[in-house]
């Protein structure tokens, strides 16, 4: 089980998920995450932190692929990411999961003169929140780094000006001056022209975000649009 420095472990969530976030033409929906029910070769990969995981004496299977597309400033995405997600990675072994993340979500781009510009649905604020987050993981490289980083971000007050701050705390070996460089350069659009096709790729299509995939695949088990709001709202 990883542990993580006191002073930002108990870390609360400012956010109160409303269900996903949708296109604009959609209505919102309440979604229900299923990734309890889902199961790799040998079995449930999803334990609790009673059953603690780690202390499991039987081999582990290959690990299970979970990718995570979403946006930096959807609430049920915040949710999802830090109430979910980071719980079960810090629980269970390194073998277990392997996790990619993908902010962009229901962005749209354009090239403006040879220059990749984005459109976010939470405004400016999501698209600069986005590309932080995706030039962290660029720079970081390693996912243990930068996870962290990004979690304390998305349970923060804000995920646009605490950088400094959970750099501090989780990765200060990291050169914040770098990733503001990324975030402000060219490098930072191409990363996220990257996340708008890999988001574009998607078959089927995303609906809404989260929009979470196991082992490559999205389906009904995973995410179930009933049940979000009287699970966690």
């Amino acid at each position: 089980m990883r542990r993580l420095p006191d002073s930002l472990a108990r870390v609360t969530v400012p956010v109160s998920p409303r269900g996903p976030c949708l296109v604009p033409e959609e209505e919102e929906a309440q979604l229900s995450v299923r990734i309890l029910r889902s199961h790799s070769p040998r079995g449930s990969w999803w334990c609790s932190a009673e059953r603690r995981c780690a202390n499991r004496s039987q081999p582990a299977a290959a690990p299970v692929a979970l990718s995570l597309f979403y946006e930096s400033l959807c609430p049920a995405c915040r949710a999802f990411l830090v109430q979910e997600l980071f719980t079960a990675w810090l629980v269970l072994p390194d073998d277990v999961l392997s996790v990619t993340l993908v902010p962009y979500g229901n962005a749209q781009e354009r090239n403006v003169s040879g220059k990749w510009r984005f459109q976010c649905q939470h405004g400016p604020e999501e698209c600069l929140g986005n590309m932080i987050e995706t030039c962290l993981m660029h720079e970081a490289k390693d996912f243990s780094t930068y996870f962290p980083v990004i979690f304390c971000l998305e349970s923060g007050s804000s995920v646009t000006k605490n950088l400094e701050a959970c750099l501090q705390v989780y990765a200060p070996q990291l050169d914040s001056g770098r990733i503001a460089a990324c975030v402000q350069g060219d490098v930072g659009a191409a990363l996220m022209h990257r996340n708008a096709q890999l988001t574009e790729a998607l078959d089927p299509p995303h609906q809404y975000v989260p929009w979470i995939l196991v082992n490559g695949k999205h389906t009904n088990e995973l995410q179930d649009n009933s049940n979000w709001g009287a699970q966690h709202g």
